[in-house]
């Protein structure tokens, strides 16, 4: 099913008028990774340097609280806001004063805001690219900045394409359920980034505040244009009295299984482990029944390893993954 969206929409996922235009036009798309693919092409090939400027400009500064002034609509603002989560969670007063300081040089040297693909970056992560990228010739800064800018745009789209799909497939349900799930998705972070259901035969102590699991997932079927439903799904630890594993040595015996499930319609698992406050730090592996769920595909099962750190433990992880028969894409979501 082909899905079509206005400028607006574009707009929101990149703020150059020329590219919401011409991604309007070149609608609708069948999938996922066809709007990405029009949008690289349309942004590398079509977007002039001033509509590169344009882009930049829709951004909030790092470290700097968005808004809709800064974006050109209140979805860019608040999908800005959840971009930033991880960085001004991690921000000291001292490290936001310093951020703030080679902000203004890096615009004095360049001429525009610096931009980063900040999901998921801690604010020295992103503070230590600041200072790499400042020594950069002006040339070689404007082209990396448009490359962030593009990876931005492909999570956003990912965004908008999740919520285009679970607004159809709510069909004729109640209308007050699709409006609270609508707040849920286009709030710090999207529907397309939130936590799997809840269920009743997973009950935990009312001692911790959080709702949701640490770690959540979510599949989206980018050949089909809806939710990969009725996927497994498994969640691992490394053994923390293992050595750290290479990437030559991934002994299978030293990851223990914290909890398995089975994506619902909207292509969310339940919970994969207990609810707490902190998450173990350590080495995770979440893995996909890819073949089953896709028998003809080039996958019979997706695997991804990732690492949450001591300062990351009372962070929430959302690893989703975007699948079609012959590739997929993840990345770390709040």
């Amino acid at each position: 099913m082909e899905v079509r969206f206005e400028e607006k929409d574009f707009l929101a996922c990149c703020g150059s008028a020329r590219f919401a235009h011409e991604m309007a036009s070149a609608g609708p798309f069948r999938s996922l990774t066809d709007a990405v693919s029009a949008a690289r092409d349309i942004w590398f090939n079509m977007v002039d340097v001033n509509g590169w400027l344009e882009a930049f400009a829709a951004h909030p500064q790092i470290g700097e609280s968005a808004s809709s002034t800064h974006g050109k609509s209140q979805t860019s603002a608040q999908w800005s806001k959840g971009e930033q989560s991880t960085a001004l969670a991690t921000a000291t007063g001292s490290i936001l004063q310093e951020l703030s300081e080679w902000n203004v040089q890096y615009r004095q040297k360049f001429g525009f805001i610096f931009l980063i693909c900040a999901s998921g970056r801690t604010s020295s992560e992103i503070l230590a690219e600041l200072k790499k990228r400042y020594q950069n010739r002006p040339i070689v800064e404007f082209q990396i900045a448009a490359e962030e800018q593009m990876k931005v745009t492909e999570l956003r789209l990912a965004k908008l394409f999740s919520e285009k799909d679970r607004v159809a497939s709510a069909g004729d349900q109640d209308l007050a359920r699709v409006a609270k799930k609508s707040e849920d998705r286009v709030s710090i972070i999207s529907g397309h980034f939130t936590a799997g259901p809840k269920s009743p035969s997973n009950k935990v102590p009312q001692s911790t505040a959080q709702t949701r699991p640490p770690i959540t997932t979510h599949v989206l079927d980018v050949s089909q244009g809806h939710p990969g439903a009725g996927i497994e799904v498994h969640l691992e630890k490394w053994r923390q009295d293992c050595p750290r594993p290479v990437f030559s040595g991934l002994d299978i015996s030293s990851w223990d299984l914290l909890g398995s499930s089975t994506t619902d319609k909207d292509g969310r698992s339940g919970p994969l482990m207990k609810i707490v406050d902190a998450v173990d730090p350590g080495l995770y592996r979440i893995s996909f029944n890819t073949g089953k769920y896709c028998p003809s595909g080039f996958f019979p099962f997706v695997s991804i390893v990732f690492e949450i750190r001591e300062t990351q433990k009372l962070e929430h992880f959302h690893v989703p993954l975007l699948l079609s028969p012959f590739s997929f894409t993840t990345y770390r979501g709040s």
